[in-house]
């Protein structure tokens, strides 16, 4: 790496530091609250699917996905398949032999059948049921004991028991330098009066699982770092890095 390289991303390192403060935090929750009457996250797809999440995010996991190079992709929750398109669409960029397994209780016909007719449902196993069932678990393994570089996002039920149960069953399948990203998290973040229509809120949601699940586990860091680069993202602590 050249001396101009070397100094353009040690400026950004060091811009990303100076993002790490309160401050900088408020204004990214600051920003997720004042859109989640118009929800924001449904504005956008790609490849023609819905993804239903934050452009930021998604930026950052294609970071994380081209510097990892993932052969396996898990994510739990697939609603539309926007996410897993994307993700599927980056391993084709890549050209490995990677893919996406998505999981959800609930993929419903009209989604499954565009998911099914889409270019990228080549990379793509869809797996019905819940995402804490032994079967679903063990076809997960199956597949997962044949690739050596794995990415796992949870994005299913939001409540903290599930997210627990999820993280002790998935998050040791990431690989080392890999990452168990955790959605949502954000949740924690809203404000006290915020009317939950679901049965997770500031007490019980993915922050509360992680917390809980870093207690018991040093395999794990929080990599504070794309949340301080993302300023708004719906997973602050939830990008959680293996290091052994």
């Amino acid at each position: 790496m050249n001396d101009q390289l070397k100094q353009f991303y040690k400026e950004k390192e060091e811009n990303i530091n100076r993002q790490s403060g309160d401050k900088f935090k408020n204004l990214g929750v600051d920003f997720v609250k004042d859109t989640l009457d118009t929800q924001y996250s449904y504005n956008f797809s790609w490849m023609g699917r819905p993804i239903i999440a934050f452009p930021q995010d998604m930026l950052a996991m294609q970071e994380i996905i081209w510097e990892i190079k993932p052969d396996l992709i898990i994510e739990t929750g697939v609603a539309h398949g926007g996410s897993i398109v994307y993700y599927a669409s980056l391993l084709e960029m890549i050209g490995n032999d990677g893919l996406v397994i998505g999981i959800d209780i609930d993929i419903r016909n009209y989604n499954k059948e565009l998911i099914e007719a889409h270019p990228m449902m080549k990379r793509i196993k869809l797996i019905e049921g819940s995402s804490v069932s032994k079967k679903v678990v063990d076809q997960v393994k199956e597949i997962a004991n044949k690739k050596s570089r794995i990415l796992v996002c949870l994005d299913s039920n939001h409540t903290h028991e599930h997210v627990l149960e999820e993280l002790n069953l998935y998050a040791s399948l990431t690989s080392t330098n890999s990452y168990c990203v955790v959605f949502d998290t954000i949740i924690e973040d809203l404000p006290e009066d915020h009317e939950w229509k679901r049965p997770w809120n500031k007490e019980n949601n993915p922050k509360t699982a992680v917390r809980e699940f870093l207690n018991s586990n040093d395999d794990f860091i929080i990599d504070k770092s794309i949340q301080n680069k993302l300023l708004i993202t719906v997973a602050p602590d939830g990008y959680l890095k293996r290091i052994k």
